[in-house]
């Protein structure tokens, strides 16, 4: 492990433009020559805070993960990923090994880590003075009420480094299974080949340093200033409280089914409900644009956004203006939009689906989405029929099922023009929707299909310009939609997840959570042959895309053989 004054030092090259004072370090002349020493960094203001800002840049932004475009998404059942050389087939063609790993995170969240580490360490000492914030110029009480005092202040920045601390160590539980608690900044002269603390260990960590953010941080509210909507509130550490006991509550990790944690679970959801600070908004496809309203009320956490048109150029079908149309959703995915009028699943004989008109009557989410055969972007017609321009062998980058993924998007934003647009958004890591949909699954594995479970279920399906039938209990040949048992109303729970959180990163852990790896990742994935007829209908052919391996050791990452050589004590993960 690099020394203390050195890390240090890269930690304030690294600085963020996140917060005050990043201009003015950077303009300070008196510090560019010669490396800060620890002392420095901690009796200056703007370097003080500049720790606490370099650890928010190890936040993950997940809209590209082989630096051409690839999405997650194309690691499951979701989509597939138009570069057949793109490492993120590495998850699906069983080559994933300690030799050859993707999406490999461990190291840049303990540098998070160490990073969130020190300024918990430094900051009650530290010279950081009491500075108004851009939030207290635009007069926000609350806000205003933890920054009114220097405590207040540095109780605050504490608190943001509590709730960094306990999310970078999710990011690594998520993926790596049980993991070394850091919660420290280690010395050079200790020794680091430490084994892994158990996966409780680390849930019970993380479950105490969002407590101790909660305690620190102010509530959400919706009128700060847009320079500090991007840090963290109590909001955001209830929202991670929320995930981390679901997980914690599933299969893969509550293999006999306790009770106890589906309801430790259901009730930690019902804690952030109940704080009444986020809502579903309105219309859905606002959620993830920030261009002329930087975040809104269902957006609880996200990533620092930046003005960027990269994933529309990668994503777009690729007769817009030369773009790589990366990410093409799957049949399967397709096939998870119910039918509107009906509220029913495509399979079900009374849903109303038509073969020969797949695309008609069915979730209004599935058009602000998914790009299909027909459909009008950007003011002009998608052609993903064979021969057409978008269309399966339209060229090297062109759809491999028939689909462009849609989500996202800025429909303003322009690419691969002498002058282009952009629109600001960024990663967005926990929202509202994902909240309720955390309350019904873990309330229905607790206590079963009960009033709460579909009345926050039927939340987001009624959200205004969606307006699905509501789910109700009660037998199928009345109105009902779900039979009243919890094995049914879990199916449709997890069906409402995969549609409304589709292409946000959740399907690769939620169906490695539920233990269901081989029945929807060890399975080939299909698309839509799409050819057209002389009376200018179409023919629709479901056909195989891909093949896919998954065993039971793809349940978690495997430990780079590189992590392995410097720390043997962490042992590899089953199977690898």
């Amino acid at each position: 492990m690099k020394s203390t004054k050195y890390i240090l030092y890269l930690t304030i090259m690294l600085i963020a433009a996140l917060g005050a004072g990043c201009k003015k370090y950077l303009d300070d002349g008196s510090v560019t020559e010669g490396p800060i020493t620890e002392q420095q960094v901690w009796a200056n203001n703007d370097y003080a805070r500049g720790v606490l800002n370099s650890a928010y840049t190890i936040v993950p932004d997940r809209y590209n993960l082989d630096d051409n475009g690839a999405m997650q998404a194309s690691a499951t059942d979701e989509a597939v990923n138009s570069n057949l050389n793109s490492s993120i087939y590495t998850f699906t063609n069983g080559t994933w090994s300690p030799f050859r790993t993707v999406d490999d995170v461990y190291s840049n969240m303990y540098t998070g880590l160490r990073r969130a580490n020190m300024f918990i360490a430094n900051v009650d000492a530290s010279n950081i003075v009491s500075t108004p914030s851009e939030v207290v110029k635009d007069a926000d009480p609350v806000r205003a009420s933890y920054d009114s005092t220097l405590a207040g202040q540095k109780s605050r920045l504490k608190g943001e480094a509590f709730f960094l601390r306990a999310y970078f160590h999710f990011e690594l539980l998520e993926r790596y299974g049980s993991i070394v608690l850091a919660t420290r900044v280690f010395n050079t002269d200790e020794e680091l080949n430490l084994p892994r603390n158990s996966f409780d260990e680390c849930v019970n960590r993380i479950l105490i340093d969002c407590d101790s953010a909660i305690l620190r941080l102010p509530p959400y509210t919706d009128s700060w200033s847009a320079s500090n909507k991007g840090r963290a509130t109590q909001t955001a550490a209830m929202a991670l409280k929320s995930r981390l006991l679901l997980y914690a509550a599933s299969p893969q990790y509550n293999p006999s089914g306790d009770v106890a944690k589906w309801q430790k679970a259901a009730d930690a959801a019902k804690a952030l409900i109940d704080r009444n600070l986020h809502s579903i908004i309105n219309p859905y496809v606002n959620v993830f644009l920030f261009g002329t309203a930087p975040y809104n009320k269902e957006v609880i956490f996200s990533g620092q956004p930046s003005s960027r048109n990269d994933i529309e150029q990668n994503n777009a079908p690729v007769s817009y203006d030369g773009a790589l149309g990366r990410t093409n959703p799957t049949q399967e995915m397709v096939d998870a939009f119910e039918m509107k009028t009906t509220g029913r699943l495509i399979t079900d004989p009374l849903s109303g689906y038509s073969a020969s008109a797949p695309y008609t009557n069915r979730d209004p989410r599935f058009d602000l989405v998914i790009h299909y055969n027909g459909k009008t972007y950007k003011s002009k017609t998608i052609d993903t029929y064979i021969g057409g321009k978008d269309g399966i062998g339209a060229n090297v980058n062109a759809t491999k099922t028939g689909y462009y993924m849609r989500k996202f998007f800025n429909d303003g934003v322009t690419w691969n023009q002498q002058s282009n647009t952009s629109s600001r958004r960024p990663w967005v890591i926990f929202r509202y929707a994902e909240i309720l949909l955390n309350y019904a699954e873990a309330l229905n594995e607790a206590q079963g299909p009960t009033a709460d479970v579909l009345r926050y279920v039927n939340q987001i399906r009624q959200r205004t310009g969606i307006a699905l039938p509501a789910l109700q209990t009660g037998n199928l040949t009345g109105n009902g939609y779900v039979q009243p048992t919890k094995e049914a109303m879990r199916e449709r729970i997890h069906n409402e997840r995969r549609v409304e959180l589709c292409f946000e990163g959740h399907r690769f852990f939620d169906v490695r959570r539920w233990k269901e790896g081989a029945r929807f990742f060890n399975v080939p994935v299909t698309g839509m042959r799409i050819t057209p007829n002389a009376a200018g209908t179409f023919n629709y052919e479901r056909f195989q895309v891909q093949n896919r391996v998954f065993t039971d050791k793809n349940y978690l990452y495997p430990i780079s053989q590189t992590e392995l050589n410097r720390a043997p004590a962490l042992k590899q993960n089953p199977g690898y």
